[in-house]
């Protein structure tokens, strides 16, 4: 029996290890949202937008109509991922994905693709939420970013292979049957056909939960679960029984006792397993202050996260740079961008800091955009990209880090994670149609209409780090003792059988 402070620490290094070798190559390689579909933009400098006869802003239409299906699924695609479980849920979006992604290959106008992509939006809206939501269930509360930081990273680096790959596809242009034969379209074929086997492997990989990951030892098995509900502990309360409570609402509620100086209570808790669904729930996840704050920041963000990776290719385009060399000339910002992602991750977690590294990076992205509008030099307008790209990318996990550390019990936590990418992602719709052709070769209005998100969202996740400060203080003080005598009330009256979850006085808000 593990016994020793080594000894556990040990043990925790493996369980940490085989989680991360297990589940996060998988989810890596899933074509997940933190960075939109650089693909299309490829695609557009290798031909796509002259063969489907596209004029005016056809293609920012298409590219937009992706994210109105989207933003219609995320919230009840994270509802459903406990229910179907995780392991075969996200993969089976991603294998319908590949296949859509696939068929785009073979479309021959602007209504084809059109439909392409709102069902390429229908499949990928649960993608990002459902991630974040499932890597919750994992991980410690301030484990989590890392983890998230390298999916993220992994996004930021598709971005600088996705050129690469599309710079190698192109030249299969030619090969192929009938009217299929340009390169844009391998490279709609090859991406897809890889996402398909990527979602297949993950299937067999990725374990639902903590209690049935076939690669653990049953040692590892019960501390890994033990681990993660001694984290969750003061979140996962609940009243042992009440008046009008019966023997089936709280049997299968684990007992534990938590000590008092003065006395000893008995508390039982609910887990994720036990957690039933709850519209409480969800009311509860909809009217939380730090959903809008940070879905709003996030909004910001997005604005200038997908329209750098959409138009990218159009933009160094501009700069000169034609065919397979404008591929390659999109790959180098990346790098950087990637690198700081992770390490930013890593002390993000150590400090328990979300908003304060975003308060610190999104200046750097400001002053690359303020080049990029000011400069008439080609040169320092593209090594203005590093900086954008190093501005926004490592604010990307650190914002959607906040929620699943802040909000507590299951259904909230989905609620809230899911809502506020439905909200930010609108910030897709901007983006789209920020860039337009007739701004080229400096894009002056694109550059500044993001620049003006990018303020918004520093002013907005200075008053969410604001308000934790304030909330957790608060409670340090006493003041939230009175949300316990609420929850015993609303338990009493059979109104809820959810853990108390971030009610409790006890729970603290990472900044």
């Amino acid at each position: 029996m593990t016994n020793t402070a080594a000894e556990l620490k040990a043990l925790e290094r493996r369980v940490l290890l085989k989680l991360d070798l297990y589940v996060l190559p998988c989810l890596a390689f899933y074509p997940t949202n933190p960075v939109p579909d650089g693909t299309s933009g490829n695609a557009r400098i290798a031909g796509l937008e002259k063969d489907l006869r596209l004029h005016g802003t056809q293609f920012n239409t298409c590219l937009a109509i992706f994210y109105v299906s989207y933003l219609i699924v995320e919230v009840p695609s994270n509802w459903l991922v406990k229910k179907f479980k995780p392991n075969r849920w996200l993969p089976g979006l991603v294998m319908l994905w590949g296949f859509v992604t696939i068929c785009t290959g073979f479309v021959k106008n602007f209504s084809g693709l059109l439909a392409i992509r709102w069902f390429l939006g229908l499949l990928e809206g649960g993608l990002l939420p459902g991630m974040v939501l499932y890597l919750s269930t994992l991980y410690k509360r301030h484990e989590l970013q890392l983890r998230v930081g390298i999916f993220y990273a992994s996004a930021s680096l598709s971005g600088a292979f996705g050129g690469l790959l599309a710079t190698g596809i192109i030249k299969l242009a030619g090969k192929g049957v009938g009217d299929y034969t340009a390169g844009w379209r391998w490279i709609f074929f090859i991406e897809g056909l890889i996402t398909m086997v990527v979602a297949f492997i993950s299937m067999l990989v990725l374990p639902a939960d903590l209690e049935t990951a076939k690669f653990f030892t049953e040692e590892e098995r019960a501390f890994a679960v033990q681990r993660f509900r001694d984290d969750q502990l003061s979140a996962s309360r609940a009243p042992v029984a009440s008046p009008t409570g019966t023997s089936q609402d709280t049997e299968k509620a684990s007992i534990s006792q938590n000590e008092d100086t003065e006395k000893v209570d008995k508390v039982a808790t609910i887990t994720y397993e036990e957690e039933k669904f709850e519209w409480r729930e969800v009311r509860r996840g909809i009217f939380e202050i730090q959903v809008w704050l940070t879905a709003f920041a996030y909004f910001g963000l997005i604005v200038s996260l997908y329209s750098y990776s959409l138009f990218l290719p159009t933009i160094i385009s501009g700069l000169g740079y034609k065919g397979a060399r404008a591929q390659l000339f999109t790959v180098p910002p990346y790098a950087p961008a990637a690198v700081l992602t992770i390490i930013v991750a890593v002390f993000a977690d150590r400090l328990k800091w979300r908003g304060p590294f975003i308060l610190i990076f999104i200046p750097i992205a400001i002053i690359g955009y303020i080049i990029a509008i000011t400069t008439e030099s080609n040169k320092v307008r593209y090594g203005s990209f590093f900086l954008i790209a190093g501005g926004i990318y490592p604010c990307g996990p650190c914002i959607l880090s906040i929620l699943p550390n802040n909000s507590a019990g299951h259904y909230k936590k989905a609620t809230t994670t899911a809502l506020q990418l439905a909200l930010a992602n609108m910030g897709g719709f901007v983006a789209t149609f920020a860039y337009t052709s007739d701004q080229a070769p400096k894009y002056i209005r694109g550059h500044s209409i993001t620049l003006g998100f990018l303020c918004l969202t520093e002013f907005l996740m200075a008053c969410n780090v604001l308000y934790c400060i304030w909330e957790n203080k608060a409670r340090a003080a006493g003041r939230r003792e009175g949300n316990v005598k609420k929850y015993q009330e609303l338990w009493d009256a059979g109104l809820t059988r959810a853990p108390i979850g971030d009610r409790s006085p006890d729970f603290r808000f990472t900044l």
